[in-house]
């Protein structure tokens, strides 16, 4: 589950860094197509001296959301992609109520071609995966998983019912298997943004998302049966799933939910205060925008990290 804000369009945070984007479009082995922007690393100051990282969007969140970061990044030394999941943002092709886009798609189909994409573009054989919640979790669904060298989560987990805080509990279940199949009924689509949940969603995807958190386990429920698309056993890449103390939704027990679906990887989990940086919040979405860039060094740390 994301509280995502509805508003994340171009405007200041990406603004004055557009004269470095480049659009470029993404072709899933389905046929769908999808919209991007490549950052290159800052020729200015370290141009591509470290691993390009594909940026990997939460649920209900547009890629303009984080081309400030991705900016940012690219002064890092790192080549950077960032997209839109079909059925978001630029992506979206048609009205959303025609849409038939499902969540398990943006791993199975959306990841795997902006991986591709991002090693065809830099030459590189291994890149970093860094995913915003929804965009960390689904490492597992990728059949060219090779190609990552490093996951970091941030805000990562399954999302799961049942490790929420009581009260959030309740909040989440009622709106994701109450308020949101009553919209999708009524509109064709599911109106995440009347309740504040972020960008409206095909009603496919959002039926797995909350049939996913219901569950447990996130992800693994898209191949349940089909282990011929199951890679969850065959990481073995370092995950990073850095969090903070005051996320409803990315708890302690919800990031194990999800570390555990990776019984064969080298896990380790962040836990950060905003406190700790000067900052009266960060929950589950402010990590990315440019008021909390005193945390961007500690994603970049979690980026770099040799263990």
């Amino acid at each position: 589950m994301t509280h995502a804000p509805t508003n994340a369009a171009p405007a200041p945070e990406a603004a004055q860094d557009a004269s470095r984007l480049e659009p470029i479009d993404l072709i899933c082995q389905d046929g769908v197509r999808l919209k991007g922007h490549f950052v290159p690393a800052f020729s200015g100051r370290q141009a591509a001296t470290e691993r390009p990282v594909l940026l990997c969007p939460a649920t209900g969140v547009r890629q303009h959301f984080y081309l400030r970061f991705a900016a940012w990044l690219a002064d890092q030394g790192h080549d950077v992609l960032v997209f839109d999941y079909r059925g978001i943002g630029l992506s979206l092709q048609g009205p959303l109520k025609r849409c038939r886009a499902t969540l398990a798609e943006w791993g199975q189909q959306d990841q795997v071609a902006a991986l591709d994409w991002l090693v065809r573009r830099t030459e590189h054989d291994q890149v970093l995966l860094l995913g915003h919640s929804a965009g960390g979790q689904m490492i597992g669904l990728l059949p060219n998983h090779r190609h990552v060298a490093r996951v970091v989560g941030v805000a990562s987990s399954t999302g799961w019912f049942s490790g929420m805080r009581p009260g959030f509990r309740f909040v989440a279940q009622t709106i994701l298997r109450g308020v949101i199949p009553v919209g999708i009924r009524l509109k064709g689509y599911a109106p995440c943004s009347k309740v504040q949940l972020g960008e409206d969603l095909p009603a496919a995807v959002a039926r797995q998302w909350g049939q996913w958190c219901a569950a447990g386990g996130y992800a693994t429920n898209a191949v349940k049966g089909h282990p011929q698309h199951d890679y969850h056993g065959a990481i073995r890449i370092p995950i990073t799933v850095v969090h903070a103390t005051d996320d409803n939704i990315a708890t302690p027990r919800t990031v194990a939910d999800l570390l555990r679906t990776f019984p064969a990887a080298c896990k380790q989990v962040r836990r950060v205060a905003p406190r700790d940086h000067g900052l009266k919040a960060i929950g589950h979405i402010d990590w990315f925008r440019a008021s909390h860039q005193a945390l961007w060094p500690l994603l970049h740390e979690a980026l770099r990290d040799p263990g």
